[in-house]
């Protein structure tokens, strides 16, 4: 039986709307894949505490986490991920990668020309939708 891994995902908005996303390094499982930044939840920690310490932890910043966007699972050939997108913002300092391979702000509506992991995909395609309705 496949292992089971629940991980959250920070969509962090900038103040022109742009959205912020980490490029996996290739040391990285999924290496080379886009995604929202976030992490594994620890034992006793909710999606978004998780979420706060993943990204003070990784990218040395820190965020206030708001609204769910998405729920997703997806079956990956070795692993099973269970991710939880929630909205964010930037309230102390700018994101910097210590892990990852490249970052960068992305308009809501060319989130989709991104290479993104396939779990992150539902997300990604919401927020597409939703800027297009605007």
């Amino acid at each position: 039986m496949k292992k089971t891994v629940h991980v959250v995902g920070a969509i962090i908005e900038n103040d022109k709307n742009e959205i912020f996303c980490a490029l996996r390094s290739p040391e990285m499982n999924l290496a080379n894949y886009w995604e929202f930044p976030g992490g594994k939840i620890e034992v006793g920690e909710t999606p978004e505490q998780a979420l706060k310490r993943e990204i003070q932890e990784e990218f040395t910043c820190r965020i206030q986490v708001g609204a769910k966007v998405e729920d997703t699972t997806y079956e990956y050939d070795n692993v099973i991920v269970r991710l939880e997108t929630y909205k964010a913002k930037l309230i102390d300092g700018q994101p910097t990668a210590l892990e990852h391979a490249d970052t960068k702000w992305v308009m809501p509506d060319k989130l989709t020309q991104l290479n993104f992991a396939p779990a992150d995909v539902p997300a990604v395609e919401k927020l597409a939708r939703e800027k297009n309705r605007k």
